[in-house]
């Protein structure tokens, strides 16, 4: 299981415990499917419903990857591939390789602007997975590469969301940023010390930090994710008349 946005797991010295693969953190995956009258008792899960559909609707990096997706011949169903769930306290949402599903932690996210940056975070990872032969559970450095790629590309560094966090910086605090919630993401969900994250990371940084696929350009602000998004149709129009 690949997570978006989590704080590290207190133990970050690996021990005997065999990994979960992050499991732990989602719960609800290992539990029955409930009816759709229970689920539509909770707010929180009808909440999640309607942000979910407003995410995919009209945030240009949503719109963006789904179409790239889908051009690699991997077309996402809202009902098939995204589930709104109940998560451990510290996680916001996490792309489940294993059935190629997005993982929605409705009890912690309640904003817009927070949906639409966990949604882009994980089909980040959901397009990685699409166009390339990840091994999520036995190769760090895929996994490395992919948050690299999900932190950099999906807003989750940008100027404003690092003000939120009280962290400023200047000259280089985007990559310190990528690649500090890269290291972070790791640990959350793998069971390996912090230096084995540091040193994956850091090992495949320059590569991963610029394979800006499938936006062309370091997407800053909504109004840069627009002008990718344009970009992108444009290309493909372009590369049809070829």
């Amino acid at each position: 299981m690949e997570r978006g946005e989590a704080a590290p797991s207190a133990a970050e010295e690996k021990g005997e415990e065999e990994d979960d693969l992050g499991y732990r953190l989602f719960p609800d995956r290992n539990k029955k499917p409930q009816s759709f009258l229970v689920r539509s008792l909770f707010t929180f899960h009808n909440k999640c419903q309607l942000m979910l559909r407003m995410t995919l609707d009209t945030n240009p990096y949503a719109q963006l990857l789904l179409d790239a997706m889908k051009q690699s011949g991997c077309t996402v169903f809202n009902d098939r591939h995204f589930s709104c769930e109940n998560c451990d306290g510290c996680v916001s949402g996490g792309f489940d390789s294993a059935t190629s599903q997005i993982v929605l932690c409705q009890n912690n996210i309640r904003h817009q602007s927070h949906m639409n940056r966990v949604v882009t975070h994980e089909l980040i990872h959901a397009f990685d997975h699409c166009r390339a032969h990840v091994d999520w559970f036995k190769n760090v450095k895929h996994l490395a590469c992919s948050e690299i790629r999900a932190a950099n590309l999906s807003g989750d560094c940008t100027l404003m969301n690092e003000i939120a966090r009280f962290k400023f910086g200047l000259k280089g605090h985007h990559q310190t940023c990528v690649r500090d919630r890269a290291i972070r993401s790791i640990l959350a969900v793998r069971k390996v010390s912090k230096e084995t994250a540091e040193k994956a990371v850091d090992e495949v940084f320059d590569a991963c930090f610029n394979d800006l696929e499938p936006f062309g350009r370091i997407p800053h602000s909504k109004t840069d994710a627009k002008r990718a998004y344009r970009d992108f149709q444009n290309r493909d129009r372009y590369n049809a008349n070829l």
